[in-house]
């Protein structure tokens, strides 16, 4: 419970308080930049972390003074809360989003600057032979709140086809087309020019599949020559980022995108909350709501404005 000064101010925590402060293993992994949350879940139940020297559990604890590793290899766990870190890239043709390639083609994260106490984990991914907006992250929780299917956020493509697309054809597209994996839906697409048999669309869907877009086309009996990523959920990319060129997200548009997902206090909560696997209690908060009849601050506070308007 905080402790108060005569004023009202809450006092600073004592060394004791903060020894008792705890966290989730796997979200103290995913904060760290390890991966997603359930990533760190698997690789808890693979046996693959320890706490201070003994085999960890899912759900287990951790404190600040605790030793974790991972494959052996010691975790240095953030227990200030930070702002993560968020790079946006104009990913070039060329490239394949993966750290190993049997190929030995060049990779994304070649150009990448070094993440102390972490690695860059990658906002969705993009083909081979695509270029456009990439967005890397430190967070895991971030990473996997923009890009996994079930929340839904928009990704904006800016295609160019051999060929135009007739009013039936946008209407199916609209209505969903039948693919190996199931039916793909597109959300919106619009004309955006072009000359000749190259003609550009701006279109809008929800999935992250692997080369969606180009077999949506090639179903339609259409030939994609050219794709460009322009948007990912509300991050899009600058006119200013020429393919191959890079920059670091200022950290008040970080914490934008954080409410943006709902990983932070004031955000429209697209996501689930952030204790995986439980409901939504806000609603059964016995805590009175703020505003008229509510009471705010301490209690020695509350007199002395009371107090105040009596005399008055």
């Amino acid at each position: 419970m905080p402790r108060y000064s005569y004023k009202g101010r809450p006092l600073k925590a004592s060394p004791e308080e903060l020894e008792d402060h705890s966290e989730k293993l796997q979200k103290a992994l995913a904060t760290a930049g390890m991966g997603s949350r359930r990533d760190m879940e698997q690789l808890i139940a693979d046996g693959r972390v320890s706490i201070n020297g003994m085999p960890a559990k899912v759900g287990d604890r951790v404190k600040s003074s605790d030793l974790v590793k991972v494959n052996g290899r010691i975790v240095r766990l953030a227990w200030k809360r930070q702002v993560p870190r968020v790079l946006i890239y104009h990913k070039p043709e060329g490239e394949i989003v993966s750290r190993d390639d049997p190929e030995g083609r060049p990779s994304v994260f070649d150009r990448l600057p070094s993440i102390r106490g972490g690695r860059w984990i990658t906002v969705g991914r993009l083909d081979f032979n695509t270029e456009g907006l990439l967005i890397f992250t430190s967070n895991g929780d971030l990473a996997n709140r923009m890009s996994h299917p079930r929340y839904e956020v928009e990704r904006e493509y800016a295609v160019r086809l051999l060929g135009a697309l007739t009013s039936e054809q946008m209407k199916q597209l609209l209505d969903g087309v039948e693919l190996d994996d199931g039916v793909a839906q597109v959300d919106s697409i619009v004309p955006a020019g072009g000359e000749g048999v190259n003609q550009w669309y701006r279109l809008v869907i929800r999935e992250g599949r692997n080369r969606e877009v180009r077999r949506i086309m090639d179903h339609m009996g259409l030939t994609v020559s050219r794709l460009i990523r322009v948007r990912f959920g509300p991050v899009a990319m600058p006119s200013r980022l020429k393919r191959g060129m890079q920059e670091e997200m200022p950290e008040g548009e970080v914490q934008e995108l954080l409410k943006w997902c709902g990983l932070l206090k004031g955000g429209d909560h697209r996501a689930e909350r952030e204790e995986a696997h439980e409901p939504n209690q806000e609603s059964e908060d016995p805590r009175p709501p703020r505003g008229e009849g509510a009471k705010v601050g301490h209690p020695y506070r509350r007199r002395l404005q009371g107090k105040g308007e009596r005399q008055s």
